[in-house]
């Protein structure tokens, strides 16, 4: 195991005129892995190093947290959980690697324990939404960023939490984690061009819904306008006027999976039109993992 004094002369190494120096340097600095991420963000704020060195700490500090990222996004496929934080926060990680679970999770659980206060078993479907959307948009303000709609910032768990601004998805993902750690079943649904939340109906009743697809849908939610009441009509009218078929799946609950994928999609976007594109490249790897999950 290589001592500190040996990893700082490492780095050291890297302001190295020798590029095939520089490149052997960078092999064993990658072979570290995160642990020696320390180590390069103490070298890079030594205002004393020269701009070469300084860039190519940034690189080589980017590489190794990339490759981690990959490597947990590929464990959260194999351990078949599909927490959905879990891998959101894994993504958010790609932009922001400083970010802290925990923190995040006990933001996410204040909300859900102002939510339980008020929660009870009495209640109808429609009381219960009623009672997440004050706690959620009103007590916490959570709201749909319709100024910065394709922002990526809006795809971050922690800049979504910190702002209270987000789009569909990310809104959708808040509201119906929380839903679903009180016994709530909200899950969300992968419309074209939307994202919104069904209220499932755990007893397959659907007299509120006429003429109803019969998929367990008591109703729709609409968590990027304030939680607002969605039937299948809705849902129909929405495709029709985007000229697209009525497809099965544009009813019914997605996979977690489903929506990390287009939790990228969605950054792809944004990131292609700030003509950033080797956060693209990076991003279209990180989606490869899950097509091929």
């Amino acid at each position: 195991m290589l001592t500190p004094e040996s990893i700082q002369a490492l780095i050291n190494l890297l302001d190295d005129p020798d590029e095939e120096i520089v490149s052997h340097v960078q092999n064993q600095i990658r072979s570290i892995g995160l642990t020696v991420i320390p180590f390069l963000e103490s070298a890079w704020e030594n205002q004393d190093i020269s701009q070469i060195h300084q860039v190519r700490i940034e690189q080589i500090t980017h590489e190794i947290q990339f490759s981690s990222i990959k490597v947990e996004l590929e464990n959260w496929i194999k351990s078949k959980e599909f927490d959905l934080i879990e891998a959101w926060i894994i993504l958010s990680k790609w932009q922001y690697p400083g970010i802290d679970e925990l923190t995040i999770r006990t933001k996410i659980d204040l909300i859900r324990q102002d939510v339980w206060m008020e929660i009870n078993d009495k209640q109808t479907a429609f009381e219960k939404v009623k009672i997440l959307n004050k706690i959620f948009y009103t007590r916490y303000l959570f709201k749909g960023d319709h100024k910065n709609y394709h922002s990526p910032l809006n795809s971050f768990i922690n800049t979504v939490l910190e702002t209270k601004h987000g789009n569909p998805l990310s809104l959708s993902i808040l509201y119906s984690t929380i839903a679903q750690s009180l016994h709530i079943p909200i899950y969300g649904v992968n419309l074209p061009n939307h994202f919104i939340l069904a209220y499932m109906d755990e007893n397959r009743v659907n007299q509120l819904i006429g003429n109803n697809t019969n998929s367990g849908v008591f109703f729709y939610i609409n968590a990027f306008s304030d939680g607002s009441i969605l039937y299948e009509n809705d849902i129909r009218k929405f495709l029709s006027d985007l000229k697209l078929p009525e497809e099965k799946g544009f009813f019914e609950p997605c996979s977690h999976t489903t929506i990390i994928q287009r939790i990228l999609i969605n950054l792809i976007s944004s990131y292609q039109s700030l003509g950033k594109l080797e956060k693209v490249k990076e991003l279209v790897a990180l989606k490869e993992i899950i097509l091929h999950a």
